[in-house]
């Protein structure tokens, strides 16, 4: 790994308390004034963290500037530090508060919202190196990890003991569980089982001001002051850097034995479909929505022979034991043949059921390899609009003559329209913009929200401003200020 240029060969790592700078307290943080010093800032971080834990190696710089948000802006960062645990997360808190350094906290960077894009100067706070799993406890039915556990990782684990971690965003494969804490992540099965913040019990974070801080519980209940975990999960690395996560588990489900698979020509065909199906009291464990051009993504990638015919394929799953899971299938197999449906099929081989699933969790890849620019919406319906809301989507792609494809768990009404156009066609990506922008306000006026597991990032900050109001944001800001008042914490995401 490259030096930095102000490394010095016979400086061994130290303690910041140690050094001739004292550790940042909170009346400090709150106090100073002192503008950005970032050569003081790297002097310092190289007392405090090994050698290999920090770069500003440029192609490793790079490789840690953006999330998968394609058009979100994103800066230069400062250096690139991979701490290891919660004493070296305060160290390097401390130090970018004395010198003013801004901290842009990153796991794997799956996201699609540009809230883990760097800003100029700033330290990149990668936790992918935090990435143990410190306890499972198949009594309390509960987790205990570093915040760079993969998703994926997790669940092994834990299904080993017989137990079953719910949240299973699509990129559960890469994504790190700090990273679906700070977006509060939800993906296939949160249409019955809720999102991340159903299960977070406590956590670990250290502070603007560089304390750490341990928050939430272990019990099954407990009501004890305001609900800071839940105020932590899903604020985007703003409020504190978070080192350690307790979930809550649950026991291993049995594999579910019927899918029912349902072909549409049209896209409000499917969301009458949707509808239909979550009013007739069918709680389904899964509810996928993918159209044609999702479809031919993943075929022409992974060669998987999957029908692209139709308009849209909506794919349904129970989870209930039989005979329940019959009767549910059945009656979700009527809803799809009263919507419209030219074929509705129930499957009980497993094989094709996961070729079917894992077809959807590949959909933003599968687009990826198409070599364009991707914009992906995030926003989330009442259900009974669900339809009207796709009709929409396609009005606003033929207004600005815009490449959309839209998947989605449509189960909860949160549709993911996918806008696509090339790299270097500036005024398709003008239009993408603006056909995105109009997609928000739609959800909006039809009582949605802009984000309903993607969070805000950079992407969505005026469409958050407009659906919360002044008042709602104007609380926001309180909660930065008072928790963040230097502002170094991911400035400029979620709230603005």
């Amino acid at each position: 790994m490259m030096e930095l240029v102000c490394h010095r060969p016979d400086h061994e790592p130290r303690r910041l308390a140690e050094m001739d700078v004292p550790a940042t307290t909170a009346a400090d943080v709150k106090t100073s004034t002192t503008a950005a010093d970032p050569e003081g800032a790297l002097v310092a971080l190289q007392a405090v963290l090994e050698p290999s834990y920090l770069t500003c190696d440029l192609g490793l710089v790079e490789g840690h500037r953006r999330d998968e948000a394609d058009w979100a802006q994103a800066g230069l960062p400062l250096a690139v530090a991979h701490p290891r645990t919660t004493a070296q997360v305060a160290d390097v808190v401390r130090v970018c508060g004395r010198y003013g350094v801004p901290i842009v906290t990153r796991g794997a960077g799956t996201g699609v919202s540009g809230g883990a894009n760097a800003v100029d100067g700033c330290l990149v706070l990668c936790t992918e190196q935090m990435r143990t799993i410190i306890e499972i406890n198949p009594a309390e039915r509960l987790a205990v990890v570093q915040p760079g556990v993969v998703n994926d990782d997790l669940r092994t684990a834990v299904a080993a003991h017989g137990l079953w971690y719910p949240p299973d965003p699509s990129s559960a494969a890469l994504s790190t569980i700090g990273g679906n804490v700070a977006t509060n992540a939800g993906g296939l099965c949160c249409v019955k089982y809720g999102v991340t913040r159903d299960y977070v019990l406590a956590m670990e974070v250290v502070t603007a001001a560089g304390e750490v801080v341990r928050l939430g519980r272990r019990t099954a209940k407990g009501v004890a002051g305001y609900d800071l975990v839940g105020l932590m999960v899903g604020s985007e690395g703003t409020l504190g850097v978070i080192t350690e996560v307790t979930v809550r588990l649950r026991p291993a489900r049995s594999a579910p034995t019927r899918t029912i698979v349902g072909f549409f020509d049209t896209l409000p065909a499917s969301g009458a479909a949707v509808a239909a199906v979550m009013e007739s009291g069918v709680e389904p464990a899964i509810f996928e929505l993918m159209d044609r051009h999702c479809l031919a993504a993943v075929n022409a990638w992974k060669h998987t022979g999957l029908p692209d015919d139709a308009a849209v394929l909506l794919l349904a799953q129970t989870d209930l034991p039989e005979p329940e899971a019959h009767i549910h299938a059945e009656r979700i197999h009527a809803e799809f043949v009263r919507a419209g449906a030219t074929q509705a099929i129930m499957s009980t081989d497993a094989v094709e059921t996961e070729a079917l699933f894992a077809a959807r969790r590949m959909v933003f890849s599968a687009l990826q390899q198409r070599g364009d620019l991707i914009m992906v919406e995030d926003v989330c319906l009442p259900r009974g609009r669900l339809a009207e809301m796709l009709v929409r989507v396609e009005e606003i792609a033929a207004g600005h003559e815009t490449f959309i494809a839209n998947a989605a768990h449509a189960g909860d009404g949160n549709l993911h329209p996918m806008l696509i156009c090339p790299k270097d066609d500036e005024a398709a990506k003008t239009r993408a913009q603006a056909a995105f922008a109009e997609i928000v306000d739609a959800a909006i006026d039809m009582g949605g929200t802009v984000s309903g597991e993607h969070g805000v990032g950079l992407l969505k900050i005026e469409g958050m401003r407009r659906e919360l109001g002044p008042i709602a944001v104007g609380m926001q800001r309180a909660i930065k200020l008072a928790l963040d008042p230097r502002g170094i914490l991911n400035p400029g995401k979620a709230i603005g």
